[in-house]
């Protein structure tokens, strides 16, 4: 199993499967690469797909220290930079694609095309979720947290699997510091700066992360286009991948 090496020496688990031009994949808070496991052969057969898990997840050291997306951002291109790849498309949903933000702000020259899934672009600008959506994920009882949670990803006709739950064998300090590293994102400031050709994806009943954003970060990122679809919730790519997949491959081919 390779391990790339954080600036700081934090050890980070990724893994690539396909051939063709590379796609990084970009997995949502308190999640490891498993996030993208049942959609990740949609890509696999047209790209070469890098996955990785977030430092505090699966395979990857968890140091105890605050993390941020833009700390994220540089444990992305240290796996690339381990991979021996220079530059690829970057696809990353939820706090993915908050992190994909940073990368094609900051770290661009390794970007070719970018697409942000079901993302917010954070801080005084970004659209937060409602006061009970916030409680319903606070519940004490864990089976009536995790069915809340459920429900803002998926719609009640899905029937799993269900790969975007969170990791459970994070502790719970890397649990709460990738909380903070979500919660404090703000890249408002640098979307402009983006020079990547950019799709932006978003479920029209998304609660979790209010739908709202996506015309927000559209307007920002020159040139960007949008795509909503229709009645689905957070986890869009998952449900509905028969859409969302072959819209993502078309829009990264192109």
């Amino acid at each position: 199993m390779p391990h790339a090496r954080a600036a700081d020496g934090t050890r980070l688990f990724y893994s690539i499967e396909g051939s063709g031009p590379p796609l990084l994949l970009i997995a949502g808070q308190a999640n490891s690469s498993r996030w993208w496991s049942q959609v990740r052969e949609d890509f696999s057969a047209r790209f070469a797909t890098i996955v990785t898990d977030h430092r505090g997840t699966g395979s990857s050291d968890k140091p105890d220290v605050p993390y941020s997306t833009r700390t994220f951002a540089s444990d992305c291109v240290a796996v690339l930079a381990d991979a021996g790849i220079g530059r690829a498309h970057v696809y990353g949903t939820s706090m993915g694609g908050r992190i994909a933000q940073w990368i094609a702000a900051e770290h661009g020259e390794h970007v070719d095309r970018l697409v942000l899934g079901c993302t917010s672009p954070g801080g005084a600008h970004g659209i937060e979720r409602s006061a009970e959506v916030r409680k319903s994920l606070a519940q004490v009882d864990p089976m009536k947290a995790r069915r809340a949670l459920e429900e803002l990803m998926y719609t009640p006709a899905y029937r799993g699997p269900y790969n975007t739950l969170g990791d459970p064998q994070m502790p719970p300090y890397a649990r709460k510091r990738h909380l903070f590293a979500s919660a404090e994102h703000d890249a408002w400031a640098v979307l402009p700066s983006i020079t990547a050709p950019t799709l932006v994806v978003h479920g029209t009943e998304d609660v979790f992360n209010p739908t709202a954003n996506a015309p927000l970060i559209t307007s920002r990122v020159p040139g960007a286009r949008m795509h909503l679809v229709e009645g689905a919730r957070h986890g869009y790519f998952e449900e509905f991948r028969a859409e969302a997949s072959p819209l993502v491959m078309d829009f990264l081919s192109s």
